[in-house]
């Protein structure tokens, strides 16, 4: 992971090294921004980590192998639906969090599913979803991507 973000900043770097002789209001203003959501991110990383820190700590492999490992089947792959569904966090923190599953015995489909329930399911944001959209449509959306998730979860069972 670190080689990859070290990757990912070369990349960067390169790109504003291209585009500071041709805007260099524009080139400060990205970084400005850059720098201001960093700001806004960095105490909601830090609790990530943190949680996946006591995750490590305080919750035992067997448990996790036990609820969400392939033995469990199908019902991995619903607990972990819901787990992402539940989630709150950018998309971003819940890759840390399914490392931490999976390296602690969780099945790889019950993983993708969990990720794929984290992006696409709101639960929390359900009222704000259905006071613009409609309830019927954020009720719909919601329950075709849980069951989206799932299936990715098989899917990728299957590929593996």
């Amino acid at each position: 992971m670190f080689l990859v973000g070290v990757i990912y900043i070369v990349i960067i770097i390169i790109c504003y090294a291209f585009l500071w002789p041709i805007d260099r209001d524009k080139a400060l203003q990205s970084l400005r921004l850059s720098w201001q959501s960093l700001l806004k991110l960095l105490p909601l990383l830090i609790a990530i980590f943190g949680l996946v820190g006591l995750f490590q700590e305080f919750i035992p492999p067997e448990l996790v192998a036990r609820l969400l490992g392939k033995s469990s089947g199908l019902f991995s792959l619903l607990i972990s639906t819901f787990a992402g569904a539940i989630s709150i966090g950018p998309p971003l923190a819940a890759y840390p969090l399914a490392e931490t599953l999976l390296k602690a015995g969780a099945w790889p489909p019950a993983i993708a599913a969990f990720i794929f329930s984290w992006i696409s399911i709101g639960v929390i944001t359900l009222p704000f979803e259905a006071a613009t959209f409609g309830a019927r449509f954020a009720l719909l959306r919601n329950g075709i991507s849980f069951i989206a998730a799932m299936l990715c979860g098989l899917i990728l069972g299957f590929l593996l």
